[in-house]
């Protein structure tokens, strides 16, 4: 009994010990060297002397008298319960919460692990950026047989390899008087403010010698766009910057000022994004610049938030008028617009608007929830709007039902980074493609996921002088033509094996998907396909499609809800 009764205190006096040195541990050491080193007995000084110099014994003193007022400081202090539970020690939690993401980013990441971009997928934007061979040894390290890998087709006949100058995709209807020859490929929507002004100057250089276009996103024209001389898409949001009253409304004498410069090839109403659709735009008060300010049309001192719905039209139908005023006030130019799909009915209801008013945009760009933002809240980023392909296909079938499809092109935004990734929203009705994350990859950005706070390491996403001077305009304008150029050579290749000439020859029919273990399907066998004209003429054999457009409706973004 009294050697239970031992063994047990034994225990208990040994786990108390090390709660108090996990505790108290680095704290206590600091305390008794520091002692030991001001109480002025012969046996300290012999002890110290033994281990060091007299010149490291006066600063790890220094640090112990740091360490000592700093336990004490956390003891009480009453904000942080963990440092008043583990004084000293607690400080390292914050430490390796701080460099968790790099820690983890360089040594524990896959190379498929998406967060949101693998490391493969990084690595392989960066060597086609620095026209470095981006072919792999030993083949491939997919798993071909895990449910939902997806390939392309290939043909037993495969076809030269077509000059990716051919691969341009023309951008205007009836309407327009000024259609625009655009590459498949191009710059998705990135405001300046957003971005830094050398991330502006290189992207919209490396645009001007590669032939795509650059989109400016919501923050207007900047000088740094117009100094590039690369083709341009202007982007206007809910804030209307570049072309806002003193209430933040549209002024349309400004806009048409504006719109006249030569390099304006498109003009894109954004509606939503699909990062954080109904949230509008942020630009945070550290980012904004007296330039930006003067850009935009805003104040320095709060944080730059566009409205999340437009002052400038409220209903569909109005929507298209607004086209029609942007198209009349740019003298032709092609005037589109851009979403994240959400409710299918809202979609459906301005489709109808175009039937009435016989107003069609001249294209249409669908952004996926998947894509990218410079701040957003996560609730918006991780569970608001559909996902690209969703919506892709969603909106391409809708255009076809109702018999408008080829007065309009699509563009699929969202996350799109190889040739693959390319095909496979060809596939469902993409007629061109846009990247932003992409292009910022190849313009050196490193995942860092500081886009918010002013301190990219790399110069890309910050206004800081400083950390911008890292970008150097020069090199990375190469870097974003060969990206562009690279990535429309492994496309041509793709393309060329499966039998193919042109991107627009991409069908549902050539990629496929795997189910199972034991069972694939294309495209084609997998999805569902809208008839031309079904939603019109009544033949259209899809439930869900029939219901959402009976529920649409052209004078409301609310639908009929009668119609449910």
């Amino acid at each position: 009994m009294f050697s239970q009764k031992t063994a047990h205190t034994m225990s208990a006096v040994k786990k108390a010990l090390i709660s108090v040195l996990l505790r108290y541990g680095l704290w206590t050491i600091a305390i008794i060297y520091l002692l030991i080193y001001l109480v002025d007995l012969p046996l300290n000084h012999t002890i110290l002397d033994f281990f060091m110099a007299h010149s490291t014994q006066n600063v790890l003193s220094c640090v112990a008298l740091v360490v000592v007022l700093l336990g004490f400081y956390d003891l009480s202090q009453r904000k942080h319960s963990i440092l008043r539970n583990y004084p000293v020690m607690g400080h390292f939690r914050w430490l390796f919460e701080a460099i968790r993401p790099e820690i983890r980013q360089y040594l524990l990441e896959t190379d498929h692990e998406s967060v949101p971009f693998s490391r493969e997928q990084r690595s392989l934007v960066y060597r086609r950026s620095k026209n470095v061979s981006s072919d792999r040894p030993f083949g491939t390290i997919e798993d071909t047989y895990r449910d939902n890998h997806e390939y392309m087709a290939h043909s037993l006949q495969p076809v030269a390899a077509t000059d990716i100058n051919q691969f341009k995709v023309r951008i205007g209807n009836d309407a327009c008087r000024q259609p625009y020859l655009a590459s498949v490929f191009n710059i998705s929507a990135m405001s300046f403010g957003s971005l830094s002004a050398n991330a502006i100057l290189a992207l919209n250089k490396g645009a001007k010698l590669g032939g795509f276009y650059h989109d400016t996103g919501e923050g207007s024209i900047s000088p740094y766009h117009l100094e590039g001389g690369g083709d341009i898409v202007w982007e206007i949001g809910s804030g209307y910057f570049g072309c806002r009253d003193d209430q933040g409304r549209f002024d349309a004498e400004k806009f048409r000022q504006q719109v006249q410069l030569p390099i304006i090839k498109m003009i894109e109403i954004k509606l939503s994004q699909g990062a954080k659709p109904g949230h509008g735009g942020i630009l945070p008060k550290e980012k904004i610049t007296p330039l930006i300010a003067r850009v935009r049309g805003i104040r320095m001192d709060e944080d730059c938030v566009s409205p999340s719905a437009h002052s400038a039209f409220s209903t569909p139908l109005e929507l298209m008028a607004f086209i029609q005023q942007l198209r009349d006030l740019s003298a032709g130019k092609p005037v589109g617009i851009k979403l994240c799909i959400g409710q299918p009915w809202e979609f459906m209801g301005i489709v109808k608007a175009m039937l009435e008013t016989r107003i069609y945009p001249d294209f249409i760009v669908i952004d996926g929830a998947e894509g990218g933002t410079g701040a957003a809240p996560i609730e918006f980023s991780d569970h608001l709007g559909m996902p690209l392909r969703e919506g892709l296909l969603f909106a391409h079938n809708v255009l076809m039902g109702a018999g408008v499809r080829q007065h309009i092109k699509l563009a699929a935004s969202g996350k799109i980074i190889s040739a693959f990734d390319i095909l496979r929203v060809m596939a469902l009705g993409a007629d061109w493609v846009n990247s932003a994350r992409g292009f910022m990859f190849a313009l050196g950005c490193i995942q860092s996921q500081q886009c918010h706070t002013n301190q990219c390491p790399v110069g890309v996403a910050t206004q800081d002088k400083h950390r911008q001077k890292a970008l150097v305009v020069t090199d990375k304008t190469q870097r974003v033509y060969q990206f562009h150029r690279n990535t429309l050579k492994a496309l041509s290749e793709m393309l060329a094996a499966a039998g193919l000439r042109h991107p627009g020859e991409v069908k549902p029919k050539h990629l496929v998907r795997r189910i199972n273990t034991s069972e694939i399907k294309s495209y084609q066998q997998l999805l569902y396909f809208v008839t031309e004209n079904g939603l019109i003429d009544g033949q259209e054999r899809s439930s869900f499609y029939t219901r959402m457009w009976a529920m649409a409706d052209s004078g409301c973004f609310g639908g009929r809800s009668a119609a449910l």
